[in-house]
């Protein structure tokens, strides 16, 4: 297992135990997101223990994505991040994708973000992704000054992104990968 501990959280694998926990961090960071950009109804009917499940399942099916955790003494689990092969067209590319990065509401600016974000990009290059990509929603302003100042840049795609039959614009964003 990888473990890297900085001042802002100790970064380390997701395992099977951290699910209940990761499914937290993701449905409070849906919740609190994307609180008016995407229909309530969605929002509020997340479930934690559903998600749980799925990512019980995701672990168990041996995929290539990479999970981490971020997690603070005193209060566990903080922040999770994955990434993996960038998915177009039902396949994969040689490109990288980040899936995801959230981290408790309570704890965005505490630096948990960066941490994750640093080793993502610090394990996609070792994986010899040439680029890392990732999708936003449009409307998403702290997200995307967050990746613009990770040094990701739009490039100009966006697609929309059904939720509950509504249909919410996302942006991808790049960042050539290589010596950190």
């Amino acid at each position: 297992m990888t473990m890297r501990t900085t001042p802002d959280a100790l970064v380390r694998d997701m395992t099977v135990d951290d699910c209940e926990a990761v499914a937290r961090v993701r449905v409070r960071g849906w919740q609190a997101a994307y609180a008016g950009l995407m229909p309530q109804s969605h929002l509020d009917a997340m479930d934690i223990a559903e998600d749980a499940e799925r990512r019980r399942g995701f672990l168990a099916e041996g995929n290539p994505v990479v999970n981490v955790v971020a997690e603070r003494a005193g209060l566990g689990v903080i922040g999770w991040a994955c990434y993996g092969p960038y998915r177009e067209n039902g396949g994969r590319s040689a490109r990288g994708e980040l899936y995801a990065i959230y981290v408790l509401p309570e704890q965005i600016g505490t630096g948990a973000g960066r941490a994750l974000m640093a080793e993502m990009l610090t394990r996609a290059t070792a994986d010899g992704f040439p680029d890392l990509a990732l999708w936003v929603l449009k409307e998403n302003g702290p997200a995307r000054r967050f990746y613009e100042r990770s040094g990701f840049l739009p490039d100009g795609a966006e697609e929309p992104f059904e939720v509950d039959g509504v249909l919410v614009p996302e942006v991808r964003y790049v960042r050539a990968l290589g010596a950190l």
